[in-house]
């Protein structure tokens, strides 16, 4: 007796035209070619001219969820249409923001409706999936064709901003708007120009197929990413999203500032505790007065002392220095990596020499000379001296690394090399790695378990609080103005 197949896990788009539209128009009539028939099925359910509002009131999203199964995905974006009337016309608009606001309205046919803002009727469809067993995602509005000053808009409006405000916790966000703005923007205007039908919202096949793709790059971006064989080749060949690196610059020019660089270990990510994981960087913000003292966080995650320089982030934060500025720098969990693998080729020779090795570097297809851990920390102190700032070196923080109940120090490598160019440099220098190692072992293993949001590397907030605690107590003891005058806890 033949069993019956179970059905194909489903996508479903809930959106508006820009989705779904004549001709083949809409990004969501080019996505299915994306993704392996066989495996997933992409059901579009947009419908042209709809808001958040009337994709709920006209009975659109009701038939959605009646057909929605667990283990389906649902991609919501609105709000092309969501700036519309409220009571006339098409009368498609809802009220602005995510707030809890209502507003009675009486329609053409003299009927009266209850009206929310945008992000109340988002929060309904992402309740209703997740009620259905569905995994709900938000994204931001596409691109309009509308530039000014050789820029393309990134709107429209703010509901792309708040699709990302509705987004926040468990709900993933795919940013399409910044995704698709980065391509045409690469484009240029007069490139862009036949990717878009009669108007300058509607695309044509060409530039719906350009924004099915984008929504894939973003969803293999997320963590998870695309469940595994549902891509066709096609989907395959998307390049996942490389969000670009957004870092602070001084609040205020005329204070003095505390400019951080480094690792992960000092600045995760965004900086927003994404997965968890926080870097000690961004608790110290609220260890100083910020009336006194800029602190800026200029550390990126993934790079070493050496790709720090070469990437172009150290050109960067140099730029932001003035004479009085403090530079905290602290490396080294990057730098034991290969020399030119073709992840990262971020490793540094070891040690504090001038040795070199010559290497044709896989990511950027060009010779380079690779020098040792304390030749970078060196041009660091040099760069920032000739700024007329000051730079303070750290050791590296830590991991969680037990042996014999105590944790392992790197007092034979990356700790011992800071401590050595900071002697020689007669610079400064915070010893974070004895020093934290020291309170982790006095707290225990159990204890010092929760204070970690990965196997060894990653605090969590509470131990990237406790990291920067310390560090403020290092800063005390070396009495170094404006830091000290602006801390809060002398």
């Amino acid at each position: 007796m033949l069993t019956a197949q179970a059905p194909l896990p489903t996508v479903f788009i809930a959106g508006d035209s820009t989705a779904s539209n004549v001709e083949r128009r809409g990004w969501g009539d080019s996505l299915g070619a994306y993704f392996d028939a066989t495996k997933v099925k992409i059901e579009n359910r947009a419908r042209a001219g709809r808001s958040s509002r009337t994709f709920l009131t006209e009975g659109l999203w009701d038939k959605l969820t009646a057909d929605l199964r667990p283990g389906d995905i649902v991609l919501l974006q609105f709000g092309h249409n969501d700036g519309g009337p409220l009571d006339t016309g098409r009368a498609c608009g809802s009220l602005p923001g995510l707030g809890e606001e209502t507003k009675e309205v009486t329609m053409s046919n003299g009927t009266k409706e209850l009206v929310h803002t945008y992000g109340w009727y988002m929060r309904k469809f992402i309740a209703d999936a997740k009620a259905k067993g569905a995994k709900p995602m938000v994204l931001s509005l596409t691109v309009r064709n509308i530039w000014k000053d050789d820029k393309v808009e990134r709107g429209s409006g703010n509901f792309s901003k708040w699709a990302q405000e509705m987004a926040k916790g468990d709900v993933p966000f795919i940013d399409v708007t910044n995704i698709v703005a980065d391509q045409y923007q690469e484009l240029g205007e007069e490139k862009v120009k036949p990717l878009f039908s009669t108007d300058h919202t509607h695309t044509s096949p060409e530039g719906s197929d350009l924004n099915a793709a984008g929504v894939v790059a973003g969803w293999k971006a997320l963590s998870g990413s695309v469940p595994s064989g549902w891509l066709s080749i096609k989907g395959a060949s998307i390049a996942s999203y490389r969000v670009p690196i957004v870092l602070p610059e001084p609040a205020n020019a005329h204070l003095p500032s505390l400019i951080l660089i480094g690792d992960s270990t000092v600045r995760n990510g965004k900086g927003d505790g994404g997965g968890g994981q926080w870097g000690w960087g961004e608790p110290l913000v609220k260890l100083f007065d910020t009336s006194k003292l800029n602190v800026v966080n200029r550390a990126v995650g993934g790079l070493s002392s050496r790709t720090y320089m070469t990437g172009g982030q150290w050109e960067k934060a140099l730029a932001l220095l003035k004479p009085g500025d403090v530079v905290l720098m602290q490396f080294g969990h990057n730098d034991s990596g290969p020399l030119d693998d073709k992840a990262r080729a971020r490793g540094t020779l070891p040690g504090v020499g001038d040795e070199t090795k010559e290497i044709e570097n896989p990511i950027t297809g060009k010779p380079e000379v690779v020098h040792a851990y304390g030749w970078y920390l060196r041009q660091f102190v040099a760069g920032v001296r000739a700024k007329g700032a000051v730079p303070m070196i750290c050791t590296l923080v830590p991991r969680k690394t037990w042996k014999d109940g105590k944790i392992v120090r790197a007092d034979s490598s990356y700790a011992k090399w800071a401590r050595e160019v900071a002697i020689a440099e007669k610079t400064p220098m915070l010893d974070l790695n004895e020093r934290i190692a020291q309170k982790y072992d006095a707290l225990g293993e159990a204890k010092v378990e929760a204070l970690f949001a990965d196997e060894h590397t990653h605090t969590s907030l509470a131990g990237a609080e406790l990291n920067s605690a310390v560090l403020v107590e290092a800063l005390n003891g070396l009495n170094l103005n404006p830091l000290k005058s602006a801390l809060k806890v002398q």
